[in-house]
């Protein structure tokens, strides 16, 4: 097939060490090879993306020169989610370590190296939920330690859930990557100055070492994920592996197009709060495609009583409390989903309220569907997962099962697979340009 010729025109593998890896959104983003809707995929401007077809709706994103060779979470659900998934993709277990980040720091010494030291990239989306607008906002000053425990200190220390970037920035100052992703909610960007304070935290790893760039937010119904979701993307660049012009183009303050990191729109979300911190479009609209709505992201999913997949057939049970709660409203097919929250029971969105309550739906209504939650599956789907990425697992041989309330909780906190794709894609269509042949 075209897409293993073009493979196999690449160089080596980019060896790739995963941070806060949780259920592996971003991994997969990065290593590619999965289905996603054809409607998520603009073929004019990347024809290549849909030469493998799965069938009329689903194309099979090529692979790309990214390989995990270490993951790493606290969570052992999101290690038996992630384990269960990767394996199958010939990545063994051993891979995924299960400690906090600052543990690993602490342990790694000359004789016994945790942490690989021969890497191309490192990537990690370190916790949100201190710089979310829906949490406490707490930031850099969080209450909670590296296990996300209360640590029931006076003041914030450097071991605190808020600065475990920190911690991040040790790790990459350790393995030496050519460059590194980190990713977190929009509200970081807009907490006190939260973002220039990362950024230049990343820039004085090494004595000034890396080139850390004006760092952007992504929606990702831009990139043709079905959901209203945006991220703050941190881009850095091992400045001695860059070539001379690479250093001085990225420098440069307004990169211009050929070497610019960040990955051009493919769809038009028509959302006036879209922004870019550096101010310069990176889009043609002439080209974009209409965002993905829901019906096209649940096209072909059965009811859960109809349905095979464990995923489909599990919701949360949660009764309606309300719609002056958060969570309680149905959510509109014909519009991108709603930002998929590491939440579960009365907090999941509802696929379909009673007439009672409000449903819009009434055609289902009056089929005898009922009213329900947004299933694992479908809350899935908004994120872009593949379809034969499981859930629901049951424990066995010792090893720690997955539930649909963790499963819940792993899906929203996941970078939407295909979001990761567009960053590693075009990181991969310029690694030569930035780092030579």
């Amino acid at each position: 097939m075209k897409g293993d010729a073009k493979m196999s025109e690449n160089n080596s593998d980019l060896r790739l060490l995963s941070l806060f890896s949780g259920c592996g959104g971003l991994d997969l983003g990065f290593e590619g090879d999965f289905d996603v809707l054809r409607k998520s995929v603009n073929e004019n401007m990347h024809p290549d993306w849909a030469e493998i077809e799965s069938d009329s709706m689903w194309i099979r994103l090529p692979k790309t020169r990214f390989r995990t060779i270490f993951a790493n979470d606290i969570k052992p659900e999101a290690k038996t989610a992630w384990v269960n998934y990767f394996n199958r993709r010939n990545i063994d277990s051993s891979v995924y370590n299960c400690n906090s980040i600052v543990d690993l720091v602490k342990h790694h010494s000359f004789e016994n190296k945790i942490i690989p030291e021969s890497v191309d990239i490192v990537t990690g989306g370190f916790p949100c939920q201190d710089f979310s607008v829906a949490g406490k906002r707490k930031g850099l000053n969080s209450d909670k330690d590296h296990n996300g425990q209360f640590n029931g200190e006076s003041s914030p220390t450097v071991e605190n859930r808020g600065q475990l970037y920190m911690w991040m920035r040790n790790v990459i100052s350790i393995a030496q990557p050519k460059m590194f992703v980190a990713e977190n909610v929009k509200g970081l960007a807009s907490l006190a100055d939260v973002k220039q304070i990362i950024e230049n935290d990343f820039r004085s790893i090494g004595d000034d070492g890396y080139l850390v760039i004006n760092a952007r937010v992504l929606h990702a119904a831009d990139y043709g994920v079905p959901q209203s979701r945006e991220r703050v993307i941190f881009l850095g660049f091992k400045k001695s592996a860059l070539t001379a012009e690479a250093l001085r183009e990225l420098s440069a303050e307004v990169i211009s197009p050929k070497y610019d990191p960040y990955p051009k729109q493919t769809h038009e979300f028509n959302s006036s709060e879209y922004s870019l911190f550096d101010g310069h479009s990176i889009s043609d609209a002439d080209e974009l495609l209409p965002p993905v709505n829901l019906i096209s992201a649940f096209e072909g999913l059965d009811e859960p009583e109809q349905s095979s997949d464990k995923a489909q057939q599990s919701y949360s049970k949660a009764k309606f409390m309300g719609k002056h709660c958060q969570g309680q409203t149905e959510v509109n097919l014909n519009y991108v989903g709603p930002t998929i929250r590491a939440e579960h029971h009365g907090n999941i969105e509802y696929r379909r309220l009673s007439a009672e309550n409000g449903g819009r739906y009434k055609d289902e209504l009056n089929c005898g569907m009922k009213e329900r939650r947004l299933t694992l599956r479908e809350c899935a789907r908004i994120q872009t997962f593949p379809d034969d990425y499981e859930f629901i697992i049951p424990a066995q041989n010792g090893e720690k099962g997955l539930s649909a309330s963790n499963a819940y909780k792993l899906i929203g906190n996941a970078v939407p697979p295909l979001l990761g794709y567009h960053i590693a894609k075009r990181l991969e269509d310029n690694w030569e340009l930035y780092f030579g042949g």
